[in-house]
């Protein structure tokens, strides 16, 4: 038996028994039985299979850690209330948020943060990585770190672009069509069941295949793809809104539309609002990414995850897994959203943890 494995079992055996001791119940289930099941593990796959097993878990431990701390401080930097709420957020939302701080400082700061420039060209095709290069270089010989980060710049911020146009005009849509009802509310519904009824990326597809593969042209087109979903969201929750008591005592005293929307109605719809501008995000950027790949999206030499996971996608071939690694920040940007929408539907729900 290898030192390896008795210090790996002896440690977690010791931590059991901490936490049982300070009657710790969730920390004493976990960690027990992560020791049965390495024990299980080890028993069938030996000690290689340990170390992966204890290099995923220190992972995961590293992961809360930093969750935890990034959840303390935002909770002393935030405003009274706003922290409260921020001390109930589960590790899980905390590293979402984690996740986001950082992919923005990455992408505010690229020129400062990149060792090189976005078309630097500095080494050979498909150089390893060394000092100069912790990732290697691409197809071109471009530092692929570099790019990595500018492309935290580009991908994110074309898609936080598109989602921004694609719900300003869903929720605007949804708002007046909840306000206003009768036959603009009829035709609004209407149109907005033909848009949704187009596949999103044959539509896509089509529009860049006609006008070119613009930012622009992109912006347009994931709006008019997903403003429809965000106007049936919009005037599901506005539709609930208008009925209440309230609205009608603002419609008696003689506020117009604009009055109604601003104070009453948006105010009382916010919540799940926000939660679905996450959710679009998440789809808006895969679907970028997405076009980036097929060659249609964010065109060279501007760095791009999508297109960066195509350009050097036959270095998996001779087992450099360095492509997975734009690929690997796309599902982790997702991800992340996904936990922090998730644990804000929750909060909006009214539900209370137990």
């Amino acid at each position: 038996m290898s030192q390896f494995v008795i210090l790996y079992f002896a440690a977690l055996i010791v931590a059991s028994c901490l936490a049982a001791y300070y009657k710790k119940q969730g920390p004493f289930m976990t960690l027990f039985s992560l020791t049965l099941i390495s024990f299980v593990l080890g028993i069938v796959g030996g000690a290689g299979t340990l170390r992966l097993v204890a290099t995923f878990a220190a992972v995961l431990a590293f992961a809360a850690g930093v969750s935890y701390a990034f959840r303390e401080f935002l909770v002393v930097i935030a405003p009274t209330k706003l922290g409260k709420e921020l001390k109930t957020a589960p590790l899980t939302a905390s590293f979402g948020m984690f996740v986001i701080f950082t992919y923005g400082i990455a992408a505010i700061f690229a020129p400062w943060i990149a060792p090189h420039g976005e078309s630097e060209v500095i080494a050979s095709a498909f150089a390893p990585a060394d000092e100069n290069m912790l990732l290697g270089a691409d197809q071109l010989g471009r530092d692929m770190f570099s790019r990595i980060i500018y492309g935290a710049r580009n991908s994110v911020g074309l898609a936080l672009s598109a989602t921004i146009a694609a719900f300003a005009i869903g929720a605007i849509a949804g708002l007046l069509a909840a306000t206003k009802g009768g036959w603009f509310d009829q035709f609004m519904g209407r149109f907005a069941d033909v848009i949704m009824s187009i596949p999103s990326l044959i539509f896509a597809l089509l529009m860049l295949s006609i006008f070119g593969p613009h930012v622009y042209v992109i912006i347009i087109a994931v709006a008019i793809i997903y403003a429809p979903r965000v106007f049936r969201l919009t005037r599901a929750v506005a539709g609930n809104v208008v009925v209440m008591d309230y609205i009608e005592a603002a419609k008696l005293r003689g506020e117009g539309t604009g009055y109604l929307i601003r104070r009453e109605i948006l105010p009382n719809s916010t919540a799940p609002l926000i939660a679905e501008f996450g959710l679009e995000f998440c789809f808006v950027f895969l679907l970028v990414a997405g076009l980036s790949f097929l060659g249609l999206g964010i065109q060279p030499p501007t760095a791009d995850w999508g297109s960066m996971v195509r350009e050097n996608a036959t270095l998996i071939s001779f087992g450099d897994y360095t492509p997975l690694i734009p690929a690997g920040a796309i599902a982790l940007l997702t991800v992340a959203v996904n936990f922090v929408v998730d644990w804000m539907l929750f909060r909006s729900s009214g539900l209370k943890e137990q």
